[in-house]
């Protein structure tokens, strides 16, 4: 018997540290709650994705695809490789098209001021052989 009056005193402590315990972490659940829920709106206020869904329907289904296609392991994959090869060389396009096109407008100006600066000088313009030379 003294063994069961033993462990009834130490389980009446522990039952009510226990309880106070149990109280505060009842208590740290709920304020963690409440804080999730405050992030949650805010977070729904800054997006506003209903907003967006009205006004951009296609767009908003093409992201929902995208974040799917990433979300399911697509971003590793030789699909998005060759997209994302595609999507650069599409975007580089105009600029290395402006590019070309400077460049000719550069070699045409330098083509016409060389030959202009023979005349300005009071040369002729030089004509091209019409015989290749002869060698001997």
């Amino acid at each position: 018997m003294p063994e069961t009056t033993h462990g009834t005193q130490g389980n009446g402590r522990d039952h009510r540290g226990l309880g106070e315990r149990v109280g505060q972490i009842n208590q740290s659940a709920q304020e963690l709650w409440s804080e999730a829920q405050g992030a949650v709106h805010q977070l729904r206020e800054s997006l506003d994705l209903t907003g967006r869904v009205d006004r951009h329907p296609y767009g908003m289904v093409l992201a929902a695809l995208g974040v799917g296609y990433l979300l399911g392991g697509g971003l590793f994959s030789r699909l998005t490789t060759g997209l994302l090869g595609l999507g650069f060389r599409v975007a580089a396009l105009p600029v290395v098209k402006e590019e070309l096109l400077h460049l000719a407008k550069n070699a045409l100006a330098g083509m016409g001021e060389g030959a202009g600066a023979g005349e300005a000088q009071g040369e002729p313009p030089r004509a091209a052989p019409t015989e290749p030379p002869k060698t001997v």
